[in-house]
């Protein structure tokens, strides 16, 4: 089989497929949404207090986390104090019956804690709880 491939006439490639990177790049877009907010929560370093008599609610539940510096975050996105009252009237306009399960350091500012308190009540929402962990028995 003969083959006409002439050097001298050869244009060589001028386009570049830029297909498979594009897959590539939505992929780790992908990855990092997925994992940002677990980076978060690890960043902030929130160490619950102990005790022993722990319950769990069976309400549909919205969490905040505080941290010790004094972060807000509203499952698991950094949020402004100024936004919480906004979010927290959005989600209970959705369920009436909705609760908020608190997160704080033990280290956190008690002030910032009334603070996420008095705006979720302004909000109207009346039902909440504080997250520790349970106290192993030695």
């Amino acid at each position: 089989m003969a083959s006409n491939f002439d050097p001298s006439e050869s244009d060589g490639i001028n386009d570049i497929n830029i297909t498979p990177f594009v897959d590539v790049v939505l992929v780790l877009l992908v990855i990092f949404m997925v994992t940002a907010p677990i980076m978060v929560k690890e960043t902030m370093n929130i160490k619950l207090p102990e005790g022993k008599s722990t319950k769990r609610s069976e309400a549909k539940t919205f969490a905040v986390a505080i941290s010790k510096n004094g972060q807000v975050l509203l499952d698991g996105e950094i949020i402004e104090m100024t936004l919480l009252y906004d979010r927290a009237v959005r989600l209970k306009s959705d369920n009436a019956d909705i609760q908020l399960l608190i997160s704080a350091d033990k280290e956190a500012m008690h002030g910032d804690v009334i603070k996420v308190l008095d705006q979720v009540k302004l909000a109207g929402i009346s039902n909440f709880a504080f997250q520790v962990e349970k106290i192993k028995d030695e």
